[in-house]
C-alpha cells in the first residue's frame, strides 16, 4: 500500500513558512512526544506549520483562524466541497493552459474581474466557484500575492508562468483530509482567546513589521497592521502564555535595516528571541531581495 501524500500548502503566500520550518520546528512542545492535546494557529495564511503539525502529532482539537475572508472560504470549502473544487479547477486549468499569451491575459484579467464579482457579493451566489477562482488567480498571478485595493477588489496582475500546476488534486484532497477536524474561522486572532489553554500550543505569525517605507505590499486586507496593533498582539501573547499555553511566534527584525531599532526586542522582552536567517524581499526591488534576519520568539 502506498504512503498517503502528506498534505501540504495549497497556495503560495506572502511571509510563507515553509524555508524556515526546520527553525520553527525546535520550538514544538517536545516533552509531549508525538502528542499535542490543542493547537492554536490564528494567523494560518498558507499553512506550513499547521500542515506539518498535523503530520507530525497525534491532535485533539485543532484552531484556525484568519482575517483574509476569501482565504479561511477557501479552507472551509476544501475540507467540505473538495471533490467540486476540484472539477472547477480542473475547468480553469484546462482553459488557461491551452490558451496562448495573449489569450491567457484575456482569461485571467476576466476571471479576476468574476472573482471580485463574488467577493464583493459575500459568498452569497457560487462559494465553490469563489474558492477554485481564488485558487487559481494564486497559481497564476504574479507572485502568488494576495493584495487588495481600498475598494477590497484583489488587483494583482498576470504572473509570467509558462505551466502553472493549477489544480493540484492530489494534495487538495490530502488537504481536505487533513483539515477535516480542523476548527475554522474568520476573523481576528483575539478569537482564539476562548480556544487556548494551558495545554495548547499556538503559533502566531502576523503581518510582519516592514522593514522600510517600501517593504509592504499594499494591503492583505482592507485593514493595517500597524505598530499599535503590534503592540495590542504582544500584549495579548502575554496574556495567553501567563495562561499556560507554549508560544511561539514569527516576526521581521527591524535591526536588518536600523541597528538602534530595538521595537520587537522591547516587546517581547519577557520571551526569549532568536535571530533566524530567511530569504525575503524587503522591497519591490528585485535587488533587495536575500537572506535577511527573522525573530522568532517563544516563552519555553
Amino acid at each position: 500500500m502506498s504512503k498517503p501524500i502528506q498534505a501540504k500548502p495549497f497556495v503560495k503566500w506572502a511571509g510563507g513558512k515553509s524555508q524556515i520550518l526546520n527553525e520553527i520546528r525546535a520550538k514544538y512542545p517536545s516533552e509531549l512526544g508525538r502528542y499535542i492535546i490543542k493547537y492554536a494557529e490564528p494567523f494560518v495564511g498558507g499553512g506550513a506549520v499547521l500542515f506539518d503539525i498535523l503530520a507530525s502529532y497525534s491532535v485533539n482539537e485543532v484552531f484556525i483562524c484568519d482575517i483574509n475572508r476569501e482565504l479561511i472560504h477557501t479552507y472551509t470549502t476544501i475540507r467540505d466541497n473538495v471533490n467540486n473544487l476540484v472539477d472547477l479547477l480542473k475547468i480553469l486549468e484546462i482553459e488557461y493552459l491551452s490558451a496562448d499569451s495573449v489569450n491567457r491575459k484575456t482569461v485571467y484579467y476576466r476571471n479576476r474581474e468574476l472573482f471580485n464579482d463574488l467577493k464583493l457579493k459575500k459568498h452569497l451566489c457560487k462559494p465553490t466557484e469563489l474558492a477554485a477562482l481564488f485558487i487559481f488567480l494564486n497559481k497564476t498571478c504574479f507572485n502568488g500575492l494576495y493584495r487588495v485595493n481600498s475598494k477590497g477588489e484583489f488587483n494583482v496582475p498576470q504572473g509570467d508562468y509558462k505551466n502553472p500546476l493549477i489544480c493540484d488534486d492530489s494534495n487538495l484532497y490530502a488537504v481536505s483530509t487533513a483539515l477535516n477536524k480542523v476548527e475554522i474561522v474568520c476573523g481576528d486572532y483575539r478569537l482564539s482567546r476562548n480556544f487556548i489553554d494551558e495545554n495548547t500550543f499556538a503559533y502566531f505569525d502576523p503581518p510582519y513589521r516592514p522593514l522600510t517605507s517600501t517593504s509592504n505590499f499594499t494591503s492583505y486586507t482592507n485593514n493595517g497592521f500597524d505598530d499599535d496593533r503590534q503592540i495590542e498582539l504582544a500584549h495579548f501573547i502575554d496574556e495567553m502564555s501567563e495562561r499556560g499555553a507554549l508560544i511561539t511566534a514569527s516576526n521581521s527584525d527591524p535591526t536588518n535595516t536600523d541597528e538602534n531599532d530595538n521595537f520587537m526586542d522591547r516587546l517581547y522582552s519577557k520571551h526569549s528571541i532568536k535571530r533566524i536567517s530567511a530569504k525575503r524581499a524587503i522591497n519591490s526591488v528585485g535587488g533587495r531581495r536575500g537572506q535577511i534576519r527573522e525573530l522568532l520568539i517563544a516563552n519555553g
